[in-house]
């Protein structure tokens, strides 16, 4: 039944006599509204799920050809230390700016249809942001050294401490152009146009794989570091011309007195604290890290690295998708509808994501072999990621409840609850690094991160369930339970076969690595199709959805076949 019949009879039931045609044709135009909105949204998720996945491969592969270039060594250490301060400048001036602070103002003009209050108010942040961000990378270029020594990565050794100020000063570039890429992107989507800033982290990624294969053998980390710069200049480049296609005009200004810019400044404030709290804690860890011991901080980057892949193809692209939508149904108070877009939105996530953790915890093992070693990176390089792996698996599913959550919040203009609950991560984060790397160094940090953002999800998830009541009903709580048996039967059978799957990939990988690589996509794809068998006879609603939306798409053998078996 469509939603324009379930509609329109309780509109005529409920309609004056006489009037019952009208308000059938406005329930019919009403349905069809939420239909194509719907509609929509599912197409910018495709679009943007499908960049995302293309920029998150490309950034394994990043990884995979640093990795070979330079494994697990003290100059690695320095190149990753020196992302620190420029990602906290990026982060606390650009990205809090044009996030939560931006977007919910600018868009609110959009859905008032007032254009000119619109380009007057991303003129002036533009201006104030990028004069703040010019400053702060002056006074860390300036700083640079003492920042390294004292704060960032106090225990990497003097040559490596040399080349990290080295790297710091050069990667103070990216902050600028990222920062103004980040506000194109913010203004795109705005408007719904989410392809070229979709298209813009993949280009930033093949720049530096190109330095790094081309760059890198004659001018060494340097030029990475130089590749870097050049993908962040094509990461805005590249949606320049879509500004120009939703008629953007830019008018430097200084004017406090902007319409908007008085509220975006009260949000922002919250926001950069937030921001800054998410990066301290990077800091933090690579303090301890750098302490602990050699080629610490290498092994947790890309530990890291690894876990943003699913994270990235998940909760990344469902969040930037659904947070202009959030924005507008707030500022038009339309909360129903954005509550059933919250439930809707976190149930896919959580179908996907608590799978996905499971995997990558049963198949750390071959995962990081086939990804990463060969050349400098050896099977001492394996095992020093393989540790902390185990603890950002674990934590996958609470940072991608985060991120969705995070983005609610901003969306109603709440900056200070996600702001508050940061700042006390923050504390929790250091209290938990300083207990725990002593005994399980790298993996110790690794467990302090995840565990604090477990405790981030809970918080923010209790205080988001009073705000929007009816979020969590019953059904809700039969869904995940159902979920949960789910899951655990998947994890048991992951246990299971995961020590034979290691032992052959190993095996394998000694051999001939290309064909070890095509064992473990052959393995993954058995344990998802597992999963679809399992969450299909747990009566899990998400898979008969998703398989019936992509089924009709497929070829008719096999749409056929998918209906067959109940799938579709």
């Amino acid at each position: 039944m469509s939603q324009a019949s379930q509609i329109a009879p309780l509109a005529r039931r409920l309609a004056p006599e006489g009037a019952s045609g009208r308000v059938a044709a406005t329930a019919a135009t009403a349905a069809t509204a939420i239909s194509t909105h719907r509609q929509n949204v599912a197409r910018n998720a495709i679009i943007v799920s499908a960049a995302f996945i293309a920029s998150r491969i490309l950034g394994l592969v990043r990884e995979m050809v640093l990795a070979q270039r330079f494994g697990t060594s003290g100059i690695y250490d320095a190149y990753v230390s020196a992302f620190r301060i420029p990602d906290l400048l990026f982060l606390v001036i650009m990205a809090g700016s044009f996030g939560a602070a931006f977007i919910p103002v600018f868009g609110g003009y959009l859905g008032q249809h007032d254009q000119r209050k619109a380009w007057n108010l991303a003129s002036a942040v533009l201006t104030w942001a990028g004069v703040g961000i010019v400053v702060a990378a002056a006074l860390c270029f300036i700083l640079a050294r003492p920042l390294m020594t004292w704060i960032v990565a106090p225990g990497l050794a003097p040559e490596n401490q040399d080349a990290a100020v080295k790297l710091m000063r050069i990667l103070l570039l990216s902050p600028a152009f990222l920062g103004f890429g980040i506000a194109a992107k913010g203004i795109l989507e705005a408007h719904h146009r989410f392809t070229l800033p979709a298209i813009a982290p993949v280009l930033y990624n093949i720049c530096i794989i190109l330095g790094a294969l081309f760059l890198a053998p004659v001018y060494g980390i340097y030029g990475v570091a130089w590749s870097v710069i050049a993908g962040a200049a094509l990461h805005l480049g590249v949606q320049i011309p879509g500004l120009f296609r939703v008629g953007m005009r830019f008018r430097p200004t200084l004017d406090r007195n902007v319409a908007g810019l008085r509220e975006v400044g009260r949000l922002l404030l919250p926001r950069v604290i937030g921001q800054a709290a998410f990066q301290i804690n990077f800091i933090a860890v690579n303090y301890f890290a750098s302490r602990s011991g050699h080629e610490e901080v290498s092994a947790l980057n890309y530990a890291w690295q690894l876990m943003m892949l699913p994270h990235g193809v998940l909760a990344l692209s469902i969040s930037t998708v659904i947070f202009p939508t959030l924005s507008l149904l707030y500022a038009q108070g339309r909360t129903d509808e954005m509550r059933e877009t919250v439930s809707e939105n976190l149930r896919p996530l959580l179908f996907l994501t608590v799978p996905a953790s499971l995997g990558l915890l049963f198949l750390r093992d071959p995962i990081v072999t086939v990804a990463f070693q060969r050349g400098a990176f050896d099977t001492h390089s394996t095992h020093l990621v393989v540790d902390p792996l185990v603890f950002f698996a674990i934590g996958l599913t609470g940072y991608g409840v985060v991120e969705i959550i995070t983005r609610v919040y901003y969306a109603t203009r709440d900056t200070r609850t996600p702001v508050v609950t940061g700042v006390l991560i923050i504390g929790l984060n250091l209290l938990l690094c300083k207990l725990f790397v002593g005994d399980l160094r790298q993996s110790g940090l690794a467990l302090a991160l995840s565990a604090t953002t477990a405790a981030e999800a809970i918080i923010l998830l209790l205080f988001l369930r009073q705000r929007l009541d009816g979020l969590f009903d019953t059904a809700f709580w039969h869904w995940l339970a159902r979920l949960l048996v789910a899951n655990a039967a998947f994890g048991a059978l992951l246990w299971a076969f995961s020590g034979i799957a290691a032992d052959a990939t190993r095996a394998a990988h000694d051999q001939n690595q290309l064909l070890a690589g095509v064992f473990l996509l052959y393995t993954i794809g058995v344990f998802v199709v597992a999963y679809v068998v399992i969450a299909k006879l747990a009566g899990v609603p998400e898979l008969q959805m998703m398989t019936g939306k992509f089924g009709r798409r497929l070829p008719g053998p096999l749409y056929r076949l998918f209906t067959w078996l109940g799938f579709v």
